[in-house]
């Protein structure tokens, strides 16, 4: 570390999913700062393969007051769960597949500056049907499609796809999957 030191967290309010906080740290000259924090239970997400062609949903999400192309993902909100049942899990629920085989792909932060939200990206093949568990609203409502991965890649530099949890996914599973 830089010389930066946590002081405390003070809770502002506790929402449905984040905590907004003010944080206190002590900077390298010994002055106080006062931070504007979100604390995210983290999240996991799947660029899921199948033939060739990657599974993504198209969903309505409420901060950009539209839809949003998207890798299945889902908050870690099941306390002990492995992140490899996490993933798999949000794929029963969002695309109705199932994973045989789950392969570590990145690990991100997507906002450092205010939220410490980390996402887990996975690779999951040898896909099989299960019936579809849709978890809320959007979930209910989405659109879920595959793609070519080499046109799901052009759609995140095109600027089509601009979710950056998936957008690194797709990057990070055409590089491995290409080597």
């Amino acid at each position: 570390m830089t010389g930066f030191s946590h002081v405390r967290d003070e809770l502002i309010h506790q929402g449905h999913v984040v905590g907004f906080y003010d944080s206190y740290f002590t900077t390298p000259s010994g002055e106080e700062m006062r931070r504007d924090v979100i604390k995210h239970p983290g999240a996991v997400s799947a660029v899921a393969i199948e033939d060739g062609e990657v599974w993504l949903v198209r969903q309505f999400r409420a901060p950009i007051r539209g839809e949003m192309w998207e890798l299945p993902a889902g908050k870690l909100d099941v306390v002990g769960e492995p992140l490899e049942q996490t993933v798999v899990r949000e794929l029963e629920e969002e695309i109705g597949r199932t994973a045989a085989t789950v392969e570590y792909l990145i690990a991100l932060h997507h906002s450092p500056g205010f939220c410490d939200e980390h996402q887990t990206v996975f690779l999951c093949t040898d896909l099989e049907p299960v019936p579809v568990r849709h978890d809320g609203p959007e979930e209910e409502h989405m659109l879920v499609e595959r793609f070519p991965l080499s046109a799901a890649v052009g759609m995140a530099l095109d600027g089509t796809i601009t979710d950056a949890k998936t957008i690194i996914g797709l990057l990070a599973a055409h590089h491995r999957l290409a080597e």
